[in-house]
């Protein structure tokens, strides 16, 4: 018996495999700040999606065409760019905390200030300034998560603070099926910007509550190259810069251009009133919850390249099958939604921990930063082609140009190493 009690005593810890040991393994620290990443980038996607659920009531109000609504998306993206590298910077010179918390509080201040423009290029200039908080907000929350992470089950983890961007999507089609259909639609767009004053309640969670992972913190602040955007130039990283923007210029230029015009598309080509668009959204964004969740567990299965990989060819086949139904068929069109959703989303799950994985500390948030809204910038030129082509294709037909999104994406990873299991330094 004494035997028996020895081999037990001497025994390996039993190791966590349950469904949640990736949020387990992030501690009471790591929880706490996965929990404001995960808030931040929910309601970083609400305030985002206020504009393409409203674009049909502001075109009508401000008189505007398609390439003028498109400019609308382009310019919030384009600005991001700077915000994200921006944001970048700011996380590894002062820290992930305080920078998420500038980036939530500037995107919250000019959703809000949306609602209040008396014209369309008073709209346009504010919906630029949304575009700062706008995209620094991922790429510092992700890296904040990713150092707490373990390198076992960072995709999983990051794939879950992804999965947000679904339920900020989901909570603002709820509000704007609600809005919309008591209030007038002149009315109904500005209280949609209103309501993105929601995210200044997250804002005194994170300063209570969240603190950057002690271990990244030490390194970064022993660097003497933190924060510096000319490192990640340098000869040791150019090439992983390079290839990293074009990978992130290919997936978010397909899922923009989708993201953007798809409501417009229900509307206009499909006849949907705004119940019917908030059902065929909710399968979308239904598949989109699951696919993030789906793609962080098989980021860490089958490697980061692999997840992107499969996903985007997934999604481009899924764009152009959901464009091609047939006038009348749209029960079908239904029943898509769902695997689009899912496809397009699953492919953004690996990006956290990829990201992360390809640059060291004192130069990760400048990084990330950059390459992720330097493509999302890139990328969002296609929503504005989009625009000018769908009154000659139509909507429908000029979606087809989010397939040449997720090809140019399989060919960016051709430059980049596979990162599965890597020890952040």
């Amino acid at each position: 018996m004494s035997t028996t009690r020895a081999q037990r005593n001497t025994a390996e810890p039993h190791e966590d495999t349950g469904a949640f040991a990736w949020l387990r393994a992030l501690g009471p620290r790591g929880r706490h700040a996965f929990g404001g990443a995960f808030g931040g980038y929910a309601l970083d996607s609400y305030d985002y999606f206020t504009l393409p659920l409203g674009m049909v009531a502001i075109s009508a109000y401000f008189s505007l065409d398609n390439g003028q609504t498109g400019l609308l998306t382009t310019v919030t993206l384009v600005v991001s760019a700077v915000g994200g590298a921006l944001a970048g910077i700011l996380a590894d010179r002062i820290g992930r905390v305080k920078a998420l918390m500038i980036t939530v509080i500037t995107y919250a201040v000019f959703t809000v200030a949306c609602g209040f423009a008396p014209n369309y290029e008073t709209l346009l200039v504010f919906r630029a300034l949304q575009g700062l908080g706008f995209g620094g907000e991922w790429a510092v929350g992700a890296i904040l998560v990713a150092e707490y992470a373990s390198a076992k089950h960072r995709g999983r983890t990051l794939g879950a603070v992804q999965s947000a961007w679904a339920a900020g999507w989901g909570l603002a089609v709820v509000v704007y099926t609600l809005v919309f259909q008591f209030l007038d639609d002149d009315i109904a767009w500005r209280v949609m910007f209103w309501t993105g004053a929601l995210p200044a309640l997250l804002v005194v969670y994170v300063r209570r509550n969240v603190s950057d992972a002690p271990a990244a913190a030490a390194r970064r602040a022993a660097s003497a190259e933190r924060g510096s955007f000319t490192a990640i130039f340098k000869k040791d990283l150019l090439r992983t810069t390079l290839f990293a923007t074009l990978l992130s210029t290919g997936v978010q230029g397909g899922y923009y251009t989708l993201a953007t015009w798809v409501p417009t598309y229900l509307k206009t080509e499909r006849g949907l009133t705004v119940v019917g668009t908030g059902g065929y959204l909710a399968f979308l964004i239904s598949g989109a919850f699951i696919g993030y969740l789906t793609g962080g567990y098989l980021t860490d299965r089958l490697g980061r390249k692999k997840n992107i990989t499969l996903f985007a060819v997934l999604s481009a086949f899924g764009a152009l099958a959901y464009t091609n139904i047939p006038t009348g068929a749209n029960g079908l069109l239904l029943v898509l939604g769902f695997p689009l959703g899912f496809c397009m989303s699953a492919i953004f799950s690996g990006f956290g921990s990829f990201l992360s994985e390809l640059y060291p500390t004192a130069v990760r948030g400048t990084g990330q930063g950059f390459t992720y809204n330097c493509g999302r910038a890139a990328g969002a030129f296609l929503p504005t082609l989009v625009g000018f082509l769908s009154d000659s294709w139509g909507v429908g037909g000029a979606l087809v140009l989010g397939a040449f999104g997720y090809g140019l994406a399989v060919v960016a990873l051709l430059g980049l190493p596979e990162t599965r299991g890597r020890e952040l330094l």
